[in-house]
């Protein structure tokens, strides 16, 4: 790549990131990956590397999940419902040809199925090399935890930040390991909550749901800063706009909208799989946010940088850190 290709590339980024429809649509994810001439997802080597990936039934955790296994990795599929995520674990080695895929059966806003999961895996997983925090969903209804939390911020928060927790000692003994989220572009909107993140008789689905994926891109970052040995990586991406049955079951009327120009679900898993398969930038960097192979700021709006606040991080962790226990 030359200096003057490089900075071609700077410019057309920076004008996609602009205006969010072109960034996050079908067009961005084109545009970049003929620019850049990305290295095909088929043409990395994953063998002998363990990855689990939760929420990997549907959408994009079951496309991350089947390439990831294509490229030679093995696979633990996490799932909530045990015939479904044994199905799909029989469709994935079917297509791939592959037996290493195996499953494990939890609810990730259940803490004690959480804790379960955790022991069944480090007592049967000799290496972990990838954890894929990808579980959670948009709900039009307020839900509750088994354990009193908000479902949202239970599976996609608190979930996540307890089974990181437990099955960090296995990544660091599998080092250099990788830590990574799938947010959503959603958070851009949402400033950094504590005493509000869970919604109350105010409740709407999308904005919970911003607020909890805020909330997952900031403790990405504080995970980075707690271990910045970087034997464990941590990352952060969002997927875009991509046309998966959460959005249509979820979103409908967004879905009608931009119709087209959604991504397809192998574009929007895509970064995803290149953090978790590249050795140069998602294994040399931690504590980053990503879309499209590139690195992105957490803010678009002055409102929620300036909810960013080292005394409200404190408190978010604290306040995760207190409900694990």
């Amino acid at each position: 790549m030359t200096g003057s290709e490089s900075t071609v590339q700077r410019v057309v980024d920076s004008v996609l990131e602009a205006p969010v429809f072109t960034s996050f649509t079908r067009l961005g994810y084109d545009a970049r990956s003929r620019l850049a001439d990305w290295k095909p997802i088929g043409e990395y080597d994953a063998t002998g590397r363990v990855v689990l990936v939760t929420g990997a039934t549907s959408g994009l955790g079951l496309v991350t999940a089947e390439q990831l296994v294509a490229a030679g990795a093995t696979v633990v599929l996490l799932g909530r419902d045990e015939v479904k995520t044994t199905r799909v674990r029989d469709d994935i080695a079917t297509r791939t040809g592959s037996d290493l895929v195996s499953t494990v059966v939890a609810d990730m806003g259940d803490l004690v199925a959480v804790r379960r999961v955790a022991a069944e895996l480090n007592s049967t997983l000799d290496r972990l090399d990838v954890l894929i925090h990808n579980a959670g969903a948009l709900s039009a209804t307020r839900q509750l935890s088994p354990q009193g939390t908000e479902l949202t911020v239970a599976s996609q928060v608190v979930g996540p930040f307890l089974l990181t927790t437990l099955l960090l000692p296995l990544l660091e003994r599998s080092a250099p390991a990788r830590v990574l989220t799938m947010s959503s572009g959603g958070m851009y909107a949402s400033p950094l909550r504590v005493d509000d993140m869970q919604m109350g008789d105010d409740y709407k689905g999308s904005e919970q749901y911003a607020r909890a994926k805020r909330a997952q891109v900031t403790l990405n970052e504080m995970w980075a800063q707690k271990f910045p040995q970087r034997e464990v990586v941590f990352q952060a991406m969002h997927p875009g706009w991509a046309d998966t049955p959460g959005v249509r079951d979820s979103l409908p009327t967004f879905r009608k909208i931009v119709g087209p120009l959604l991504r397809s679900p192998q574009q929007g898993a895509d970064t995803m799989v290149w953090l978790a398969l590249d050795d140069g930038k998602p294994l040399t960097t931690t504590g980053k946010f990503w879309l499209d192979r590139h690195q992105r700021s957490i803010h678009k709006l002055p409102n929620t940088r300036s909810s960013d606040t080292p005394e409200r991080r404190q408190l978010l962790w604290d306040w995760v850190a207190a409900a694990t226990e």
